[in-house]
């Protein structure tokens, strides 16, 4: 019997094609899927990196509030470490204006999702990062990130099964523009998936040695006496 997902993926082709024949400008934004190989390779990566996603939000939004940097070109990223680690860029198509991920685009999440439950990639926790090309107002674009990148992450987790401990969002907006000397290129609306560090693994609890157990039980005993 065929699985959830793959018919799920069934469905994401056939509305594909339908999005390819109806909405070709976008439909040819939309997919850049490579290989489950290819994305394996580039994301079961050693990585390591704190983050304080709440601090480059705010960052984010006071730099908005402040009216700083109003030129798009001349903007300083927000999180310029984020350039430097292992990671994938892709498109995903929204509704206009909205965190609706249009049916064309679950080919290319479902692809991601199974290289995220391969073997190689488990151990690996990830942040999902959306951005919006330079048009319209700042604030709006960057709350609209924000969804997007949540609504690519609840796909991951509810449709495709990702577990949700490893996958965190973060919508950046404009403020860190990923073709700077285009700012209203459809290139700096891609996604980013960037691996940001391991599990921490618990340290089992040590078995009491015998003759700890044994000094432990004379002395619960010496006290019941007493």
């Amino acid at each position: 019997m065929q699985s959830i997902r793959g018919r799920l993926r069934d469905i994401g082709l056939l509305l594909g094609v339908l999005s390819l024949m109806a909405w070709p400008t976008a439909a040819a934004r939309a997919q850049t899927v490579t290989s489950t190989a290819d994305i394996i390779e580039k994301l079961a990566v050693e990585a390591e990196l704190d983050l304080d996603l709440a601090a480059l939000r705010q960052q984010a939004a006071d730099r908005i509030k402040a009216r700083a940097d109003a030129q798009p070109q001349k903007r300083p990223p927000i999180a310029p470490q984020l350039t430097k680690l292992p990671q994938l860029r892709f498109d995903v198509v929204f509704d206009q204006d909205s965190s609706l991920i249009r049916p064309a685009s679950y080919q290319t999440i479902g692809s991601i999702a199974d290289a995220l439950t391969d073997p190689k990639t488990r151990p690996y926790r990830y942040l999902i990062v959306d951005h919006v090309e330079s048009a319209g107002r700042r604030d709006h674009n960057l709350i609209l990130s924000q969804r997007r990148a949540e609504s690519i992450r609840d796909v991951l987790v509810n449709t495709f099964k990702v577990a949700p401990k490893r996958l965190q969002a973060l919508g950046l907006g404009e403020e860190q523009l990923q073709d700077v000397n285009r700012p209203a290129s459809p290139a700096n609306a891609r996604v980013q998936i960037i691996v940001i560090g391991k599990f921490e693994t618990a340290e089992p609890a040590k078995p009491a040695s015998p003759a700890a157990a044994t000094q432990k039980g004379a002395a619960g005993a010496k006290k019941k006496k007493q």
